[in-house]
Order: C-alpha cells, then sequence, then structure tokens
C-alpha cells in the first residue's frame, strides 16, 4: 500500500535519542543517554496525597475540560516563580503546554513557512530541530564559546540575511552542550534581536538546577519589546509524567500560542494541572528541587572526576555548572556513531553528537548525561567508555 503523505514527512525523521532509549531500558545498560530525571528524586508520597485529594475535594472540576490557557491557579503560580530568573510576568501572560515540547512545535507552526530561516546555537537541542524541521526551514548555525553564542557572529548572520524568523537559544547548562551564556551575551542578545527585529525562543529547562553560583538572569529579564518568549517546565524540577510546561510571553504573542493549542488539544491535563498546583501550594518545590541539585551536583562531579581519570589525552569535554549534561569532543578521525555502537557491546550508551548540528557534520561529538544513573554505575560506564576510546584512538 502507498499512501499520499505530506511532503513534511520527508524530513521527519525517528528522534535518534528516543530509539536509543528502547536499547536502554534493558536493565544491563549504563545508559548515559537520554535527559532522564533521576526517579529517585520523585515525590510519589507527595503524590499520593496530592492526587487523592484534588479527587476528593475537586473530582468533578479536575476530570472536566478546562481553558486553553491553563488551570488558573497553576498559572498564577508560574507567573510568581518567574521571579526566580528575573522575569516580571502575570498570570495573562503564561500559556500552560503539555511539556515544552509542547511549545517548541507551536514555535515552528506560528512562525515558519517552507524556506524561512531559523538561527541557532551549534550544537542544539535535537527535539527542537525535529519539531522545527517538520515546517521545511533552512537553519543557520552560530557558533559558540565558554560564554555562549558568538555575538560577533550572530551580528553577521542577521546583517547578511533576509527571512529570519527567530533565534532559538538555551541559556542555561545548555542542551547537549552544558555550557551556560554569560549575562553580557543575554543582553547583548536582546539588543541584536531588537536591531534586526526577529523573535528569540529562549527554552530554560534546566535553569534553576545550579550547582554553584547565583541563578542568572533570563533573556526574557532583557526583554523590552515583547519579542522573546519563555519556554520553562516541570519535567525537570518536579516529574516529566505530568507532562506539564509553559510559555511566557507578551500578550500580543501569546496570543498566537493560544490559537495553535486550541487546534492540538484543546488544552493541557487538568487533573495534572491541579496536582501540580496543589504540590507548589502544599510542599516547598524550592526545598524539592535543592534534593535534585544535592544529587545531581555529586553525580555530575563523579562523572567528572572519572572522566579525567578514564579518558585519554585528546579528548576535551566540558565542566557544567548546573543541568544535565556534559559534551565531549574526540579528536576529528574519530567517529562517535560507530564508537557507540563499540560502547553498546560493552553495555554502554550515549548520544552521538552528529545529531545536536541541524546541518550535520561534527560526528566527531557526543552528549553524556549523568542525571539518571546512580555514582557506582557512573564509574563503571565511564571506565568501559574510556577502554572503548582508548583501543580506537591513533
Amino acid at each position: 500500500m502507498s499512501l499520499n503523505y505530506a511532503k513534511r514527512m520527508d524530513s521527519i525523521k525517528a528522534s535518534e535519542i528516543r530509539e536509543l532509549l528502547k536499547l536502554t531500558q534493558q536493565p544491563n545498560i549504563i545508559s548515559f543517554a537520554g535527559g532522564m530525571p533521576a526517579p529517585e528524586s520523585f515525590p510519589i508520597e507527595e503524590f499520593i496525597k496530592i492526587g487523592r485529594e484534588v479527587l476528593e475535594n475537586t473530582g468533578a472540576q479536575a476530570l472536566q475540560y478546562g481553558p486553553t490557557e491553563g488551570y488558573q491557579p497553576l498559572r498564577e503560580a508560574i507567573a510568581k516563580r518567574m521571579a526566580k530568573v528575573k522575569v516580571d510576568v502575570k498570570a495573562e501572560n503564561i500559556l500552560v503546554t503539555s511539556g515544552s515540547q509542547q511549545g517548541l512545535d507551536f514555535v515552528a507552526k506560528i512562525f515558519i513557512n517552507p524556506g524561512d530561516i531559523i538561527v541557532c546555537e551549534s550544537p542544539t537541542y535535537l527535539g527542537a530541530i525535529n519539531a522545527f524541521k517538520a515546517y521545511e526551514p533552512k537553519f543557520i548555525e552560530v557558533s559558540t564559546d565558554k560564554d555562549g553564542m558568538n555575538m560577533e557572529e550572530l551580528e553577521e548572520v542577521l546583517k547578511s540575511n533576509d527571512n529570519i524568523k527567530f533565534i532559538y537559544v538555551i541559556p542555561d547548562f545548555q542542551n547537549p552542550s552544558g555550557k551556560t551564556w554569560s549575562v553580557e551575551r543575554r543582553i547583548k542578545l536582546v539588543e541584536l534581536a531588537n536591531k534586526y527585529n526577529v523573535a528569540v525562543v529562549e527554552d530554560n529547562p534546566y535553569g534553576e538546577l545550579r550547582f554553584e553560583g547565583e541563578i542568572l538572569p533570563a533573556v526574557k529579564h532583557f526583554d523590552t519589546e515583547g519579542r522573546v518568549a519563555f519556554l520553562g517546565t516541570f519535567s525537570k524540577i518536579l516529574c516529566p509524567g505530568l507532562r506539564l510546561g509553559w510559555v511566557a510571553a507578551a500578550p500580543e504573542f501569546l496570543s498566537k500560542f493560544i490559537l495553535v493549542k486550541q487546534g492540538a488539544d484543546l488544552q493541557s491535563s487538568t487533573i495534572s494541572q491541579m496536582e501540580a498546583a496543589k504540590f507548589l501550594e502544599l510542599y516547598n518545590i524550592d526545598e524539592h528541587i535543592q534534593k535534585i541539585i544535592d544529587i545531581y551536583r555529586k553525580r555530575r562531579d563523579v562523572m567528572m572526576k572519572t572522566i579525567e581519570e578514564e579518558f585519554p589525552e585528546g579528548i576535551s569535554y566540558t565542566y557544567p555548572e548546573g543541568g544535565l549534561f556534559t559534551w565531549v569532543v574526540l579528536p576529528e578521525y574519530m567517529n562517535a556513531r560507530e564508537l557507540a555502537l563499540k560502547a553498546l557491546e560493552q553495555n554502554v550508551a550515549y548520544v552521538p553528537g552528529g545529531s545536536f548540528f541541524p546541518n550535520g557534520g561534527n560526528e566527531n561529538t557526543f552528549r553524556l548525561n549523568y542525571s539518571n544513573m546512580d555514582e557506582e554505575r557512573i564509574v563503571e560506564g565511564i571506565k568501559r567508555l574510556g577502554k572503548v576510546i582508548k583501543d580506537a584512538i591513533r
């Protein structure tokens, strides 16, 4: 049978991460592949109590349709929490989404016609690439250093290209590189966006998971013209199974998101929203986030120490100050996809880095996650991976 599918399906490929995660369900696999939180951090007992309370006291409302914009008490709580990243918004600036991944799809639906240009970091989040590619854009990648996107290069791109629809950035503990933008780069990004009249999409799943120092103000904090849309999520600071994220944006900008959400799913889960709001009401989420930070900091430290001890010379990697990932760069002659197969033979999984570059190349890179495996498995997995790399290096 041959069906007449839309042309856009030609550009949609299976997510490499999701495919790898199928393999890593096997208990003998030490997986550094996914971006999954530590399951022991999930507040299971609290949600048992919350679920009962929500259903007993407001069951009919919890199981009913709700407004597209989201459950009002949750929107108010999210707006209040945005102060953590120095963003002053009200509930009417918030749209609740089914995870921040839905927000990425909505951005694409709102902005992209075939052939339009998206500017992004190099590398950038694979899930965003996949969400955007369905709408057939062109990508321009801008190089990064330890302080974030190269602003001189960005300005040259903006100056030299028409039809740039938006700049997509992950300024805090970037996925996949683990890098964090300096405040100066954040300010300059907004200045350039204003100057060249382009939107900015700030993806911030990890900003509150900082191990050292102070949480930095979001790019949205410096937004003077309402052109920055901020995407947040409860997946990394509470639990991903709720499938709850949000968009924070100026009213006119947010209205476009609301329109496309009405056509996509009408609303996010009422009961999940009510449970999340109840958690924020009854418990101290900052204390909960601190527990997550304590787990991840320890695992980051163990991974970094073991990499330093077990990886051969000629391998570089980032030292993240928060988040879930570190980024490894091999010598140019090495291919991380081929190496991944050898690592899997040793029951170790990671994500090859080439998929994080929308225009291809850079096959000598890979991403490691440290949030999901315990310390003992991190040490054993990095030792095995170090041996695989040593055997392949010239």
